[in-house]
This record gives C-alpha cells, sequence and structure tokens, in this order.
C-alpha cells in the first residue's frame, strides 16, 4: 500500500482508503463487515471512511466495533455531518448544534476521543457559513477531530469555506466527491480550486457503483445478487448508468484491462489515482476478496497511451458538467 499527503496537510493516508457508506449495517452481516475490515487492515489500509447517516448511524457502530483494538495513532478515520440522524428538525444541517450533537454521537458510535477528519457532508443552504465553520473550529480546537473536510461542495463554496478556516486558524484540507471514467464532475473547477487552495480529493465510487467492473452487459439484466438489483444497495442511484451506451463502451474497456494486467476495477480505481490532486480512492466491499483486489490498484502507474485510449473509449459519454455538483438534494 503506497501513502499520499491529505492535500498539502502533513497527514499522510493510504491512497486506498477503505469506506462503508452502503454495506456496513444494512447490505452485510455485520460478521461480512467484520471481515472486510481485517481484509484493508492485512492489505494495508489505514484509512477509513464513514458517516454519521449511513444505515441510520449503525454503519459508525459496525466500524467501531471492527477497528476495536487496533493501534489508533496507525489508523486515520473519517467521518461526516449534515444528514438527517433523527426525527427533529435540528437533528439534520451544519447548525452549530447539529454539528456539535452529531461529533459527540459519532465518536461514541465509533468509541474513539478524535476522528482525524471530519467532513461536510454537503453543502448547507440554510445555515450561514460563519456559523458552520467556527462550529467546525470549536470542533477542532477541543480536540474531538484533527482536520476539516467538505464532501460535494462547488470551487466557490470551497474557496469560501477555505477563507473562513483560514481565519479561525483551522485547517479545511479535502473535498470528498464523487470520481470516476465516467463522473468527471470535478475536473474543470473544483480540482483546480483544490490545487490553489491545498485541498486533495478523497473520492468515493471510483468503481461507478460497480458499473465499472463490466459485470453489467448492454441488453442483459443485471445478475441477481448485484448492487443494480439490490435497493439496500443504492440501486437507485446506478439507474442512470444502466444504459446500453455506457455499459457497451465499458465492455470495450476490458481488453485494455487485460492489456495493463489489471482487473477491470484495479483500471477504475488506478485511473483516479493518476490524478494528482486525488489523495485517496475509496473502496467498499461486501466480501473480504473485493478488498483485496481492489487495494492492487495502489501503486499502478498507467502509462500515457493507455490513458488515452481510455478516453478514447470512455471519454465522450462521460459526465463533465461543474453544475451537477450543486444541491444537496441531488445525491445522498
Amino acid at each position: 500500500m503506497e501513502f499520499r499527503h491529505l492535500g498539502r496537510s502533513g497527514l499522510m493516508i493510504s491512497e486506498i482508503a477503505y469506506g462503508n457508506w452502503i454495506t456496513h449495517g444494512s447490505q452485510v452481516e455485520e460478521e461480512a463487515a467484520d471481515a472486510c475490515v481485517k481484509a484493508a487492515l492485512d492489505v494495508g489500509i489505514t484509512t477509513f471512511d464513514t458517516a454519521d447517516v449511513y444505515a441510520g448511524t449503525r454503519a459508525e457502530e459496525v466500524l467501531g466495533r471492527a477497528l476495536k483494538g487496533q493501534r489508533r495513532e496507525g489508523l486515520e478515520i473519517f467521518t461526516k455531518v449534515f444528514w438527517p440522524t433523527g426525527p427533529g428538525p435540528n437533528d439534520r444541517s451544519l447548525s452549530r448544534k447539529h454539528i456539535m450533537e452529531s461529533i459527540n454521537g459519532s465518536l461514541r458510535r465509533l468509541q474513539l476521543d478524535y476522528v482525524d477528519l471530519y467532513q461536510a457532508h454537503r453543502y448547507d443552504y440554510s445555515t450561514p457559513l460563519e456559523e458552520t465553520m467556527q462550529a467546525f473550529a470549536d470542533i477542532v480546537h477541543s480536540g474531538k477531530a484533527l482536520y476539516i473536510g467538505v464532501s460535494e461542495w462547488t470551487a466557490a463554496e470551497i474557496r469560501a469555506g477555505w477563507e473562513l478556516a483560514r481565519e479561525l486558524k483551522i485547517q479545511l484540507v479535502s473535498n470528498q466527491p464523487q470520481y470516476s471514467m465516467l463522473w468527471r464532475v470535478i475536473e474543470s473547477e473544483v480540482v483546480p480550486t483544490c490545487e490553489e487552495l491545498g485541498l486533495g480529493q478523497v473520492v468515493f465510487s471510483p468503481i461507478a457503483q460497480g458499473v465499472l467492473t463490466g459485470k453489467y452487459e448492454p441488453g442483459k439484466q443485471p445478475p441477481a445478487g448485484s448492487r443494480a438489483t439490490d435497493e439496500k444497495s443504492g440501486a437507485q442511484f446506478i439507474q442512470r448508468l444502466m444504459t446500453d451506451e455506457v455499459l457497451g463502451a465499458v465492455q470495450r474497456l476490458k481488453p485494455l484491462a487485460e492489456q495493463a494486467g489489471l482487473s477491470m476495477a484495479q483500471l477504475a480505481v488506478a485511473w483516479v489515482l493518476q490524478n494528482p490532486n486525488v489523495s485517496a480512492a475509496i473502496v467498499g466491499a461486501s466480501r473480504p476478496e473485493q478488498v483485496h483486489d481492489n487495494a492492487k490498484a495502489s501503486g499502478v502507474r498507467l502509462d500515457a497511451d493507455l490513458v488515452k485510449a481510455i478516453d478514447e473509449v470512455i471519454g465522450g459519454i462521460a459526465e463533465r458538467d461543474p453544475a451537477k455538483t450543486v444541491s444537496p438534494a441531488r445525491r445522498p
């Protein structure tokens, strides 16, 4: 496993991170989730990403139990706040009240004294940014989080947050966007802004919810038990990719992966890691062997001809519109 700085901070993280968005506490039983975490540790992954909202707070609990007994100083544990975690009007958003209560809840569920990175899971249009950033600053100054990040913020929102963080003497070091061969909306605005300000990308869905594994074929029903057929595993988010045009293009990547000696998943993860602004790619898993396969993308360098060939196959159907990263209602 290779390691990278998180943005321009001094924090080193594994370039493959393990995330439990739609697995722990919902899609897979805890025994299987525990086995996946142990597999991640076995392959050298030290960075683990979760959120209070995942599986209705259960994902944090599962991860906390799975990591119990591990050397805390050898791990980088990330979580997030924004989405509803209860029925009340203050059980959501980036208000000071919700942030302060949420960090305490996350630490309790994770069985930790602090998290390495506390992230705003989306931009909150209903709360003044000054209120949000002051709450984050107080959490950092209290020692409950070491660094602050955001997720799916636009370039302008990131810049405004960074400027306030600097005034408050805390480090805003990362953005967590969706990024893959098929979803490139960060490339034109977010990445240049983050390069300028010193933020790194910790990207999710590098395999496009499994589409880039090539297991979905045009004109055929999705395999039984796959994410595209399981409502608990986020089938609604994969449907926009389940077109013959997209699936056909993905099939044409298979010879390129074979020539490179990579699985399709490894090719997809390695592709996002070629972007120098990407600090880590988050992978999830329902089986330990998926963790082992994805981790082999660490350290892979794709030559220029291969990158060009990938773009010729799939670049024309990739989503690049930066406006797709706008509303917190768009994606979870």
